[in-house]
């Protein structure tokens, strides 16, 4: 008999990074439980079980209890232990904290904190009670800086990141392991999605998705506790990051994130 192949839940799936990451699981030997809240997911999960990779899609929207349930109900009944989980899923708004609605504000911070956590609670309990298991967290350079124009977002990172080094430290010695993947700029959808493309980082030079998921996942495999993604001028830019006060930060990131800025 055949060893059963491990399972992978990827959120966030349906295109990007997270689309990346899933054929990244796929192209490694893992079938896939796969989370986007829009229809482009059936299509991605067509392009994945071309592959020959079981998968099953799950279409919600994490923002709410339901949506993040419904997903760990689908892995769940699968009858199978969650070899890993990248919980990819996330979302941006650019422009005026002032200006910007209330809802879209308190929508980042359910997507990209609330639903993170809540997952993360049910994934990390089975994989620390089975004593084995990987998860990996797309985190963002964006943690590491204010940002002006995009408060909420970089902030909601910055829980992303330092949750993921907590969770890091608590689980050494347990057989699972929490990696953060921190890209820079990357080619996806979200510049569109967050009204930033009349801005200077909307406009400016992006990463390949492909290239930042393989790198997320090469390092969750070797049980890395981050990476920073993208290509050496993405790295370079965050190790200076590293070095430079907030203050600077802060201000380098309003010329780059100003609405119109690119014009």
């Amino acid at each position: 008999m055949t060893e059963p192949r491990p399972l992978a839940l990827v959120t966030g799936a349906s295109s990007g990074i997270g689309l990346e990451l899933a054929r990244q699981f796929a192209e490694h030997g893992f079938d896939l439980v796969v989370n986007a809240e829009d229809a482009e997911l059936t299509t991605a999960a067509e392009q994945l079980r071309a592959a020959g990779t079981t998968v099953q899609a799950v279409q919600a929207d994490l923002r709410g209890a339901e949506g993040a349930r419904a997903v760990y109900d689908a892995v769940t009944a699968t009858g199978r232990p969650l070899a890993a989980a990248a919980l990819n899923a996330g979302v941006g708004k650019g422009g005026p904290f002032v200006d910007n609605p209330l809802e879209d504000e308190l929508a980042i911070i359910d997507l990209n904190v609330r639903s993170t956590v809540v997952l993360a609670k049910s994934v990390v309990r089975d994989m620390a009670a089975r004593g084995e298991g990987r998860v990996l967290f797309t985190s963002s350079v964006a943690s590491t800086m204010p940002g002006p124009y995009q408060a909420v977002y970089n902030a909601s990172k910055s829980f992303v990141q330092s949750f993921a080094e907590a969770l890091d430290t608590e689980l050494r010695g347990t057989g699972v392991t929490v990696t953060s993947l921190m890209p820079g700029p990357t080619d996806t959808e979200f510049f569109e999605r967050g009204d930033l493309t009349d801005t200077k980082l909307g406009q400016g030079p992006k990463d390949d998705p492909a290239q930042v998921a393989r790198q997320g996942f090469e390092a969750m495999m070797k049980g890395e506790t981050k990476v920073l993604g993208g290509s050496l001028l993405s790295k370079a830019q965050a190790v200076v990051n590293s070095v430079l006060p907030d203050r600077l930060k802060s201000a380098g990131h309003a010329k780059m994130a100003e609405p119109g800025g690119a014009e």
